[in-house]
């Protein structure tokens, strides 16, 4: 009898071939959902690596500035939606003027040489998005005033 019952199931291939298009269809709508969210995810981080390549061009003019002059880079305007200042990302509206922190020894010097140190604070801005930079740098030698005559 049970031969019988295996010979008349002629519907056994079909149902098999739905189930593995039901199977292979789940396959498909996970992948294009894994697909979405990380596009997501290198979009969001192509963003925050803008903003902190703003924030980096304007620790490079402050650098540039330390010699010569310790003013206050203004908002600057890189590309469209993508901005620099100095200081942090509450100054947007007034920048902040270089950390002067005085002078300081350095290895390799002896006692009548100093260096000047400064502390850059640095904020970049794209799409929202916003990045801080503190970079501390130092400038000179100096003579300290510590030499004997």
């Amino acid at each position: 009898m049970a031969r019988a019952i295996l010979r008349e199931e002629k519907g056994v291939a079909l149902i098999i071939a739905l189930l593995m298009l039901l199977v292979l269809t789940l396959i498909g709508i996970s992948s294009i959902s894994t697909t979405t969210f990380e596009t997501s995810i290198s979009g969001n981080e192509r963003v925050r690596a803008d903003a902190f390549y703003a924030a980096e061009a304007g620790i490079q003019v402050a650098i540039n500035q330390v010699p010569d002059n310790t003013n206050a880079i203004p908002k600057t305007k890189l590309k469209e939606d993508s901005y620099y200042w100095s200081g942090g990302a509450n100054d947007e509206a007034s920048s902040k003027s270089p950390t002067s922190l005085g002078l300081h020894p350095k290895a390799g010097f002896d006692s009548s040489w100093a260096f000047k140190r400064f502390q850059l604070n640095s904020t970049g801005k794209f799409s929202g998005t916003t990045k801080e930079i503190e970079v501390q740098v130092s400038y000179g030698p100096f003579r300290a005033g510590t030499e004997y005559n």
